[in-house]
């Protein structure tokens, strides 16, 4: 509160503007005593950290930490905990993007709080209790450990002159509270980078729009660069490949290998989504890369929600279609997750399993995101670099 009382020294005290109303003082009085309104009611409001967003106001804060750039890693979210509340209350944030649901939000709102929240909230987070560990949620323990992993070799690279931090689209840690802590610390120029290796305007452009959001509100934002995708990257698919080689050399080589992407809408893709055509394009290349028949290679798509038609074929469909087809063993991958959450450990990995077992498969084993590993790592700390051209 001091700054607020040597403001109030300065300045006339705010009871004079309103018992006045600029009436009958002088031009500079009237405009003292609106400087004294404005000033004593910033600082009140910093005082009572009302205002956390504006920090990057100080421009004293590039000299408190030697790194002025800094890699920004997005991914989704998760809930903060295994609860029908913690589930709802993120799945509120999620679904109510336009991103992510394309329909008017006069149509969708009633849906979504009538039906969607009442509902689906208690059922998710029995599935999120079946993979939680110990230490929180997999997409966030995950995330984290691959975020020290990709700082570790860019601080490596840069000596210190690169920060390398971890947001999330939806819940925490939040892309508004992350941007400003690293502006704190002197950042002026960001480069985002989405964990999500095809781009999707459901995930991709969802994060992107989070930054544009968050330095909406900045009276000073920093510099932008952004990754639109990685796909077809070398070193990811070199990781990828890296992956599938190490599991078979462990457990095996199954009769065919499925990979498994998170599934859109089809009209998304009809109306430009670049989504599918990515994912086929990074299947083709990891094919090629392992050596694998076109016929003992399937790409299929999963978590479709509601009725519309979603991008075909479907995840569940194909695995029971093959295990029906006397397919014994199949191994399955997702590439396009980053690292193993939700959708890979308990759709994939427990309930497609139990779906392939008991329709007649003998063998079922998923291959694990490439989460740390050492390779993703390098891949991601590479693209990183070479987007940071210019500004290290």
């Amino acid at each position: 509160m001091r700054a607020a009382t040597d403001v109030g020294r300065r300045f006339p005290p705010c009871a004079s503007v309103t018992q006045h109303a600029f009436g009958p003082l002088s031009r500079k009085a009237r405009t003292d005593a609106a400087a004294g309104v404005l000033w004593q009611t910033v600082a009140v409001t910093i005082a009572g950290k009302a205002m956390p967003r504006y920090i990057g106001f100080d421009t004293g804060a590039e000299r408190r930490d030697g790194a002025r750039t800094a890699v920004l890693l997005v991914n989704l979210g998760t809930p903060a905990a295994p609860t029908t509340d913690a589930v709802g209350e993120y799945l509120a944030e999620f679904l109510s993007d336009p991103r992510v649901v394309e329909l008017p939000r006069w149509l969708w709102w009633p849906v979504l709080h009538g039906y969607i929240l009442r509902t689906r909230p208690r059922r998710s987070a029995e599935s999120y209790a079946k993979v939680w560990r110990d230490d929180g949620s997999p997409l966030l323990v995950f995330s984290e450990r691959l975020a020290e992993a990709v700082r570790a070799q860019i601080e490596r690279q840069t000596s210190g002159k690169v920060a390398v931090a971890l947001a999330m689209t939806y819940g925490v840690p939040a892309v508004d509270a992350t941007l400003e802590a690293l502006m704190a610390r002197g950042v002026r120029r960001v480069l985002v980078l989405p964990l999500f290796p095809q781009y999707s305007a459901t995930s991709t452009g969802a994060a992107l729009d989070a930054v544009t959001r968050a330095t909406q509100r900045l009276r000073w934002p920093p510099e932008l660069r952004t990754v639109g995708d990685y796909h077809a990257d070398a070193g990811y698919l070199a990781a990828l490949a890296a992956s599938v080689q190490a599991h078979w050399a462990q457990h095996g080589r199954g009769r065919k290998l499925l990979l498994s992407y998170h599934g859109i809408p089809e009209k998304y893709a009809a109306a430009g989504d670049p989504y599918p055509d990515q994912c086929h394009e990074t299947a083709r290349r990891l094919g090629d890369a392992l050596g694998i028949a076109d016929d003992d290679l399937l790409v299929t798509f999963q978590s479709r929600l509601g009725r519309q038609p979603w991008l075909r074929p479907y995840t569940d469909e194909t695995i029971e279609q093959l295990a029906r087809q006397d397919v014994e063993s199949l191994d399955v991958l997702c590439p396009g997750f980053a690292v193993d959450c939700l959708e890979t450990l308990e759709e994939v990995a427990l309930r497609y399993r139990t779906t392939f077992l008991t329709n007649g498969g003998k063998q079922f084993r998923y291959i694990p995101a490439l989460n740390a590993g050492s390779a993703h790592a390098t891949a991601l700390a590479a693209i990183a670099m070479r987007q940071l051209a210019g500004w290290v």
